[in-house]
């Protein structure tokens, strides 16, 4: 039987453990059944490297780009936040675009107030609707200001990206409309709730990821984490889940190419 074709909805093969070996990477992926793979640019020289992967891999490859709530914070203290969100829609107009983010709010660590997260935040979302893009959302810390931002902005869409909620929080996402993502995070030992949390999310909502170099599942935990892994996951959502294998593999897919404009039959979006 032929395995199942996944789709990795987030990671980064712009960071170095990943961009030095990236034709391996890509490789290594196709051999677990993972076909296609969006890369996260966090900030605009990110994103414009993530173009630039998407642009050398174009059928496997797709982009997304946005400040996030660690690039936001820096280049707020800088001085040049404004010029950083001026300069983001360039970076989405590029070939492979097909979201903007990740960008959202961490409480977790000092990166500015819950005003000045917001502050730096909302633009973007207001940005996704004008450039007709979905989101991908990065939140720590922050479920409750978080869903309360993003009912303000009804006109926006997306994915909440390495999900480490409670059923609650996800209960509030999928009532506002928006998807929820689950990385390695899901399969390890100390993450009962957050496996209670899969359960509830309706399967027409779900997408895997692997948030690449970073959360590597189990069983490879202590390396560094690649596309290919984000096989581990998907079969463990199925398992939790009671669900077929190859059945979550194709919903999930088929999900994510739906939310992000991503035919599976061509090439990525030419950009907003």
């Amino acid at each position: 039987m032929p395995q199942p074709t996944l789709l990795d909805s987030h990671c980064h093969l712009t960071h170095d453990e990943l961009a030095a070996d990236l034709d391996g990477v890509i490789e290594r992926a196709r051999e677990a059944g993972v076909a296609a793979m969006v890369t996260i640019g966090t900030g605009v020289p990110d994103g414009e490297a993530a173009a630039e992967v998407a642009a050398r891999f174009p059928r496997v490859v797709a982009f997304a780009a946005g400040l996030d709530p660690f690039t936001a914070a820096e280049a707020a203290d800088e001085g040049r936040f404004d010029a950083a969100l001026a300069a983001l829609p360039g970076v989405l107009a590029r070939p492979g675009a097909v979201a903007l983010g990740e960008i959202g709010l961490d409480y977790h660590y000092d990166l500015g107030t819950p005003t000045e997260q917001l502050a730096r935040f909302e633009p973007q979302l207001e940005m996704a609707v004008e450039l007709d893009l979905p989101v991908v959302i990065h939140v720590r810390d922050a479920h409750e200001d978080l869903a309360d931002a993003l009912a303000r902005h009804p006109r926006c869409r997306g994915v909440i990206h390495s999900f480490t909620g409670v059923a609650a929080d996800a209960a509030r996402y999928l009532q506002l409309g928006w998807s929820v993502a689950f990385n390695g995070i899901v399969t390890f030992r100390s993450a009962d709730p957050l496996r209670a949390a899969a359960r509830t999310v309706p399967i027409e909502r779900l997408l895997v990821e692997t948030d690449s170099p970073y959360l590597a599942p189990v069983p490879v935990r202590g390396r560094a984490c690649e596309p290919a892994f984000v096989a581990h996951t998907a079969r463990l959502l199925a398992e939790v889940r009671g669900e077929d294998p190859q059945e979550l593999a194709a919903r999930t897919t088929a999900n994510a190419r739906r939310l992000f404009g991503w035919p599976g039959d061509s090439s990525p979006p030419a950009g907003a």
